[in-house]
């Protein structure tokens, strides 16, 4: 698996005092950072790329498409990649021009020669998903307008083999308000012991506010069965955060 942070600039986004936090962005300042920026800020990051990559390997069908929404740099291809049968070819689609120019590169770096489309678009308008057998939203949906949510976890489903799956990892709320205080603490004190300032969180925080907005895991798992989605399981739980696997019906 690919380290995520490997090389890659040393976030520094919120280290000085800003006067007025504007709405985080995914520009070319949080491009440079971003693979040191979710490696630090995401409980297990690394485990999570590395399941994310071992179960595409087992739903990805031949002659079918596996999608990444909201690839950004390129991690989750580059890792599925080395798992994900030869001949099957991936599609990856960002809303950030920035993101997309460092993913081109580092999948140019790796010399990466599977059949890879990227595409520029806003996930939360019209987009296209055709013959996939798997979808992944990794810590991206969280980052869709509600309003925006259902219609986009539909339209991957309609584009879905039967059998295919959505990979689903985010940010969630507890479904009790008092363990949600606590697990944001617990949150707040790993990216602590992951070497960020008070005032880096703090800041972060705020540009985030209006930006990543969390459902409930129970909120989760209802939008997937309307839109078409049978079994489900989650794999992966660290607090305020789930991994969830659905399969279409």
């Amino acid at each position: 698996m690919v380290n995520p942070a490997a090389g890659d600039a040393k976030d520094e986004v919120f280290n000085a005092a800003i006067k007025q936090v504007s709405d985080f962005k995914f520009g070319e300042k949080v491009a440079r950072v971003f693979d040191d920026m979710v490696n630090r800020s995401v409980p297990f990051y690394e485990e999570i790329q590395r399941m994310v990559a071992e179960i595409a390997a087992d739903h990805a069908q031949p002659d079918t498409y596996v999608y990444d929404l909201g690839c950004s740099t390129g991690t989750t291809l580059i890792n599925m990649d080395s798992t994900v049968a030869e001949g099957i070819a991936f599609v990856g689609i960002d809303d950030s021009t920035e993101m997309l120019e460092k993913c081109r590169h580092k999948l140019a770096d790796i010399g990466m020669e599977r059949p890879c489309q990227l595409v520029s678009a806003d996930l939360g308008g019209p987009i296209t998903i055709t013959n996939a057998s798997v979808v992944v939203l990794c810590l991206t949906l969280q980052f869709v307008r509600p309003l925006h949510r259902e219609k986009l976890v539909r339209t991957i489903a309609d584009g879905l083999q039967p059998g295919g799956v959505l990979i689903l990892v985010e940010k969630i709320l507890a479904e009790e308000s008092s363990f949600n205080r606590d697990f944001i603490k617990y949150y707040y004190d790993m990216k602590r012991r992951h070497n960020y300032s008070e005032m880096e969180i703090a800041q972060k925080r705020e540009a985030l506010e209006n930006v990543l907005i969390p459902y409930k895991l129970s909120e989760n798992v209802l939008m997937l069965k309307e839109a078409g989605f049978g079994h489900h399981e989650v794999f992966f739980k660290w607090y305020n955060f789930a991994g969830i696997i659905a399969q279409k019906k």
